[in-house]
């Protein structure tokens, strides 16, 4: 199931640097996390959806995109972040 509108505004709550914030690197990675965990419960039902497949690739590169923008440019952020998401180490 695709993430419902609810679901999306309460992530972008949680993420947001300030009250009026929906395109910092943070929310669209954790609007990208969301999605990306949808997609692999997704694949445990239909392995055979390569159309669907693609799509999950070009979201993981665009999150990796913008965590090393992320960590490039203020690395504190960087780590919260990724300890929060529960994103590697």
């Amino acid at each position: 199931m695709a993430i419902t509108s609810e679901q999306k505004g309460g992530i972008v709550q949680e993420y947001q640097r300030t009250p009026a914030d929906t395109g910092s690197p943070e929310v669209q990675v954790a609007l990208l996390s969301a999605r990306i965990e949808d997609l692999t419960a997704h694949f445990k039902v239909h392995s055979h959806d390569v159309h669907s497949r693609q799509g999950l690739l070009k979201m993981v590169n665009k999150r990796r995109k913008l965590l090393d923008y992320l960590r490039r440019t203020n690395a504190e952020h960087y780590k919260g972040l990724i300890s929060r998401l529960g994103l590697r180490k």
